[in-house]
């Protein structure tokens, strides 16, 4: 680990303990002004959860990249959670992408198994990122109690930029681009034979909707993780999954061990997509944000894709708009390039209303043993975990299961 900066943001041996401490003190930002506001989980903040990355924090972090040059300006803050992002452009001419999250979330070796994965896609053909490597042959880098990664600036338009995840997309057109691109990413990923990743906090993981036994896997999945165990100290989880998450998860055991283990995107959003153009026929041109990415199935991943897309989860529960037109249009995409099983639509069917179980609940222990917030525990155990579950057992997630059920498989 090389030294803290001196003018970090964080430099105290207290975080681990209290990650939060990460906002307290945080220095002014030079270029607030590029800084739209933070998405948040009932929509945007000005207040963010992670200061800005700094002209001063990227000069040393550029320092061990020295083919990729010193900084010359900044052009952009990312608005999304979870870490602090920036556009830049080095003096070179080269435009880069920088990436900080704190370490209770992401280490070098946790953000290296997920470029690896980006680097098996990048060799078959996916067209992904390029994940940039330091002087010590490393694609991560820490200082104090951050670790940094360096894409280099992709191909293509952001079209979604001002979008957040729960929106839908903008055509059904692109809607059709995402599936094909996402059975090309799972064609890509069938030969990328690497174990899950480390548990860390924020994964799209699979390790207890895969076991038959849902309470024995939750509980064994939730010892593991101390903070998330704290965070649901005064609840009756347990009495709650099996109640809202229970009988979805029933009715897809009989379909486990047709799911084989795939790593997969985790987050397949319009808006981790870059486009050919704006218009409505635009194409994928560069896959963008794997952080959830694990080992799973490809059922999960077109689970997580609907249920990103279809649904706008941010309008009022009796006002949101499913996007059956899109639906199709994703899932025809998709088996254009790898058709689908009757076991898998089978599978999809039952998997699609509880996919969120387990990110929902690493959810609650980002917000209450990292960011210390209230409001967002509430929203991820409440709204999101259960609520979402919930929703799929009404009237509305009935009819999106029935589209769903009303598609045969190709062939």
């Amino acid at each position: 680990m090389s030294e803290p900066f001196s003018g970090d943001p964080l430099v105290t041996s207290e975080s681990d303990s209290d990650p939060a401490s990460a906002l307290r003190g945080a220095p002014d930002h030079d270029d607030a002004a590029l800084a739209p506001p933070q998405f948040t989980v009932d929509g945007e903040a000005s207040e963010r959860d992670w200061p800005l990355i700094t002209r001063a924090e990227l000069d040393r972090v550029l320092a061990g990249y020295p083919r990729v040059g010193a900084l010359a300006s900044l052009s952009w803050h990312s608005p999304r959670p979870f870490s602090a992002a920036v556009l830049a452009t080095t003096e070179a001419g080269a435009g880069v992408f920088v990436k900080r999250h704190h370490r209770s979330l992401r280490d070098v070796a946790g953000l290296e198994e997920e470029h690896r994965f980006i680097a098996h896609l990048r060799d078959h053909g996916v067209p992904v990122a390029e994940v940039l490597t330091d002087t010590h042959g490393h694609t991560a880098s820490t200082h104090g109690d951050w670790t940094y990664e360096l894409h280099a600036a992709s191909p293509g338009v952001d079209t979604y930029r001002g979008v957040m995840s729960w929106k839908p997309f903008f055509h059904a057109s692109h809607a059709a681009a995402a599936g094909r691109m996402l059975a090309t990413l799972h064609r890509a990923a069938a030969g990328f034979d690497a174990p899950a990743r480390e548990l860390k906090p924020l994964l799209t993981s699979f390790r207890v909707l895969s076991s038959p036994d849902l309470s024995g896997a939750l509980d064994a999945w939730v010892a593991a993780q101390p903070r998330l165990a704290r965070a649901l100290e005064g609840r009756a989880w347990r009495d709650d999954v099996e109640r809202v998450i229970g009988p979805f998860h029933r009715a897809l055991v009989p379909w486990l061990d047709t799911l084989a283990p795939l790593w997969t995107h985790g987050d397949w959003h319009a808006s981790n997509l870059l486009w050919t153009d704006d218009a409505a026929g635009a194409r994928v041109a560069t896959v963008l944000d794997f952080g959830l990415a694990d080992r799973s199935c490809a059922v999960l991943d077109i689970a997580t894709a609907i249920e990103r897309n279809m649904v706008d989860w941010l309008a009022p529960a009796g006002a949101r708009r499913i996007e059956f037109e899109h639906l199709n249009a994703l899932l025809d995409g998709y088996e254009s390039v790898l058709p689908l099983s009757g076991d898998a639509y089978r599978a999809l069917v039952a998997l699609l209303p509880v996919a969120h179980a387990e990110f929902a609940l690493s959810e609650v222990e980002y917000f209450n043993g990292i960011l210390s917030s209230p409001v967002g525990t509430e929203a991820a155990y409440d709204g999101y975990l259960i609520g979402h579950a919930q929703w799929f057992a009404g009237t509305d997630g009935q009819r999106l299961l029935d589209a769903i059920r009303a598609r045969r498989p190709r062939g």
